[in-house]
């Protein structure tokens, strides 16, 4: 059996998260990250039939039983992560009964995944009717996305339109526009199933006054997803004061597009 700190699956989650606190987008036990592994990954690793004990997922996820994800801990922060994997993370199989995780490897303090899980779960399960690939479900608190929601409505269309505004390749980045979703409680299901709906239809979730949700194929996707929104709205914000010389106009967001082939959303903008 191999080391599972050497595993590529363990390595991309300690090296993205570490990077993301760097970044700032991740203070204290802000953010969490669950990572959609296959069996036959997981199993060069560690003994499947071999549960450490089960955690309670308060909610029903009877459409995902067994299938296995590395996800963060509660009230674990990103910083400690690149240090002490096994402690700040965990892999956790949906059990038989749907309703209970068996944990595999990971949280050997006593801990347990991240309050958003279920959330997680339910955009897992959004994305995946829309496209199986969808392996990364992401959710950070990016400094000028989360500053952005304070300064301009929340408004999907015009959300959209003001950061594919900011940056030559956002309509191409994210052709399916920004999904928003107001101030909401964290940590309940309630959110959890709004952002799951708004994930039918878009890759990034943002949640007025708090935070981003992204969901991609691999880690970088995702994590690239997030950068180039959050550069954007950086854009924004050092521009939104001054006035507007130049701007991106949208025969050239449509030209854009169009050049490079991506489905994007053509009534978010003014044509």
């Amino acid at each position: 059996m191999k080391n599972i700190l050497t595993a590529p699956f363990v390595e991309e989650m300690r090296q993205t998260t570490a990077n993301m606190y760097r970044l700032g987008w991740d203070e204290r036990n802000g953010g969490n990250i669950s990572y959609l592994l296959e069996e036959s990954q997981v199993a060069e690793y560690l003994d499947m039939n071999q549960v450490i004990r089960t955690i309670p997922l308060g909610f029903d996820a009877s459409t995902i039983i067994g299938k296995i994800f590395l996800v963060t801990g509660t009230g674990k922060y990103f910083k400690n992560i690149l240090d002490k994997p096994e402690e700040n993370l965990g892999i956790v199989r949906i059990a038989k009964d749907g309703v209970t995780a068996e944990l595999l490897w990971g949280y050997t303090d006593g801990g347990k995944f991240t309050s958003e899980f279920p959330a997680h779960l339910m955009s897992h399960m959004a994305r995946l009717s829309v496209d199986p690939e969808n392996r990364v479900i992401m959710h950070t608190h990016p400094t000028n996305t989360l500053a952005m929601t304070y300064v301009h409505e929340l408004n999907e269309r015009t959300f959209t339109h003001t950061l594919w505004e900011m940056c030559t390749e956002c309509v191409v980045v994210f052709p399916d526009g920004i999904g928003i979703l107001p101030w909401m409680l964290c940590g309940t299901n309630s959110i959890g199933e709004a952002t799951a709906e708004k994930m039918k239809k878009f890759r990034l979730v943002v949640w007025g006054m708090h935070g981003i949700y992204g969901a991609g194929k691999t880690m970088d996707e995702t994590f690239g997803l997030i950068e180039t929104v959050e550069k954007a709205a950086q854009i924004y914000m050092l521009t939104a004061h001054l006035p507007r010389v130049n701007t991106i106009k949208d025969t050239e967001m449509q030209e854009l597009a169009e050049f490079f082939g991506v489905n994007y959303r053509k009534d978010f903008l003014n044509l």
